[in-house]
């Protein structure tokens, strides 16, 4: 017997790796950083499993070996970012909303689907992308759920919660958008209804297996709109 397929009420996407690839500008200031706090570079296996879609200081906690917060936290963040947003402004090549973002976002809106961002950025970071990249025109810009410091980072589910929360649905509504482990474990946390891995199609069947993964895309070009509900 066939089973229909459910219909979802909301999108929220991870910003870093999903509406902006960026990582390669993010890896080059986390090496640099990296260099500098503990005298050697990040591997391949560091980034995926303490870099990509984890806060700062979750990042420098691991590279100090050790809790960072107050002051020190935020210079040390700082440092980093600032050069990462030299970066951006240095490649516009890659700094730009990634492949299908803006004909996805354009069919949400005439749609009137609700859709909103969860990311790890700090609130400078958030600034930053808003100005540079129009964010305004797609997203109500307070809504965005950013790293504040007032709730855990990824791979904890509280940011993909306040995201629906501030959509007005259950995270069981939504769809996530995500393309890094630690938000695949917090989308999951946070029971999100359909869980969409940005990734290499051919790693779908791993990704389901290792972090219920729902659907694989190559890029938002590829997203299924038959999974909305309007």
């Amino acid at each position: 017997m066939h089973t229909p397929q459910r219909h979802f009420s909301g999108v929220i996407f991870d910003f870093n790796g999903v509406l902006l690839w960026d990582a390669e500008l993010h890896e080059e200031a986390w090496q640099a950083a990296a260099q500098r706090l503990r005298g050697r570079p990040l591997d391949a296996h560091e980034f995926e499993q303490h870099v990509h879609g984890r806060p700062n200081a979750g990042i420098l906690a691991y590279l100090l070996g050790r809790p960072v917060a107050g002051g020190e936290l935020h210079e040390l963040a700082q440092l980093k970012e600032s050069l990462y947003r030299e970066l951006c402004l240095q490649r516009p090549d890659i700094f730009v909303l990634s492949p299908g973002a803006e004909a996805l976002l354009d069919a949400l809106v005439a749609r009137g689907i609700p859709h909103t961002i969860a990311t790890s950025s700090d609130r400078m970071n958030l600034d930053f992308f808003v100005t540079h990249l129009g964010l305004a025109r797609w997203f109500d810009t307070g809504l965005i759920v950013h790293d504040d410091g007032k709730r855990p980072g990824k791979s904890a589910p509280d940011c993909y919660l306040q995201a629906a929360t501030n959509l007005g649905l259950a995270a069981q509504d939504c769809i996530v958008i995500e393309d890094a482990v630690s938000g695949f474990r917090a989308a999951r946390a946070a029971g999100a209804g359909c869980l969409i891995a940005l990734a290499d199609p051919t790693r779908a069947t791993q990704l389901k297996a290792d972090h219920g993964v729902d659907r694989v895309i190559a890029s938002l070009a590829d997203f299924p709109p038959g999974l909305l509900a309007c």
